[in-house]
């Protein structure tokens, strides 16, 4: 993924890894709970069945013991969940039909902002309140957080957009973060849980960051229809044209599939 920070004339661009290619698992076992090597800080998946969950590099059962999630309700039998969110750093037209779509179709997602998109669109912010969205945590300034070991600078980055956001909505944030670049240690789990927040990563993305380099309608389709699966947390970006254009269709196709659509909320 890229975040760009518009800034004056400067376009400061933020490479954000989004490893969909699982990297080989590093397994250990604490007190009977399948867990991960902490020197894994790459969210990574392996896709290997269409239409089921991927494997991550890390399993929901090691997640968990920090309130960690990249994946919701499984089991077909209690419904067909899809949860929806979107990671933005600024503003550049797309959000407004990306809202208008989810109204259309009765979906609540979950925008996952930066400092930057709070500062330079409240107004935006303020409507996807409004609409009964949720407003995640993607850190102030969308750092490597895996590097970052001191506690009070980890928490600078999460207190100073939960100041940013009551000061725009006069409420108070709810506690959902996603690590900028997908990037985590062990010990940033430990700290956002310390912090009350869970952490969403996700089992469903695809590249259509590049804003200059937009994946095609066909495109889209071919990565995000096949590997949608039941309890998909979906990672998408309210800067791609792509998105904003196939939306409707998209939210119609998954609907036709049997899919509804859930909260992160419930996943807490």
């Amino acid at each position: 993924m890229i975040l760009v920070l518009k800034k004056g004339p400067i376009l400061l661009a933020l490479l954000c890894v989004a490893v969909l290619v699982a990297v080989p698992l590093m397994l250990t076992q604490n007190a009977g709970i399948a867990s991960v090597s902490a020197t894994v800080t790459n969210w990574g998946l392996s896709f290997q069945t269409a239409g089921q969950p991927p494997v991550g590099n890390a399993t929901a059962e090691y997640l968990a013991q920090y309130n960690a999630h990249y994946l919701g309700e499984t089991a077909t039998e209690v419904g067909k969940k899809l949860y929806l969110t979107f990671d933005a750093g600024f503003e550049n037209g797309n959000t407004e039909p990306i809202l208008d779509t989810l109204k259309k179709h009765n979906v609540k997602a979950c925008f996952f902002l930066v400092k930057n998109y709070l500062d330079t669109s409240p107004e935006l912010v303020k409507r996807m309140v409004e609409e009964g969205h949720t407003i995640g945590n993607h850190t102030a300034t969308h750092p490597d957080m895996s590097k970052i070991a001191d506690r009070a600078a980890f928490e600078k980055e999460l207190k100073s957009l939960e100041e940013a956001y009551a000061a725009i909505t006069g409420q108070e944030m709810e506690k959902l973060y996603r690590p900028p670049q997908g990037k985590y240690s062990e010990q940033n789990l430990k700290m956002a849980q310390e912090m009350g927040y869970h952490t969403f990563f996700w089992s469903l993305a695809y590249v259509e960051w590049y804003v200059d380099d937009q994946p095609s309608r066909e495109q889209a389709f071919d990565k995000l229809l096949p590997r949608i699966h039941p309890g998909a947390i979906v990672l998408l970006h309210s800067t791609s044209a792509t998105n904003a254009a196939i939306l409707d269709e998209l939210l119609t196709k998954w609907e036709s599939m049997g899919y509804t659509f859930g909260t992160l909320q419930e996943l807490m």
